[in-house]
């Protein structure tokens, strides 16, 4: 009998053939598919956002050209700044430069 909990002995090296680096790959293995599923969750959201920036383009941001103020520019300015850190991170460039 094996003193590890959860393990028995048929043989003397039986212990040693449950813990050899073949379990390794199936705990691996998971990780690395809800790894795969967390980054498709994110990448989905990420270009649901992407369609929906998209859609505020082409609706001018909400915009009336009759009737434009400066806060509409400003609030527009700030966003680009916001999305420049992310393009700007990616590519890196500017302070993301290496």
């Amino acid at each position: 009998m094996c003193s590890a909990p959860g393990l028995t002995r048929r043989h003397p090296g039986d212990n040693l053939a449950r813990l050899t680096p073949r379990a390794a790959p199936t705990r691996a293995a998971r990780s690395q598919q809800a790894s795969l599923a967390a980054f498709l969750a994110q990448k989905a959201r990420f270009d649901a956002m992407v369609a929906e920036l998209q859609q505020m383009s082409d609706d001018h941001f909400g915009a009336d050209p009759e009737a434009f103020l400066w806060a509409r520019a400003e609030t527009l300015a700030h966003w680009n700044s916001r999305l420049a850190s992310v393009t700007d991170a990616y590519f890196k460039r500017g302070e993301f430069a290496a």
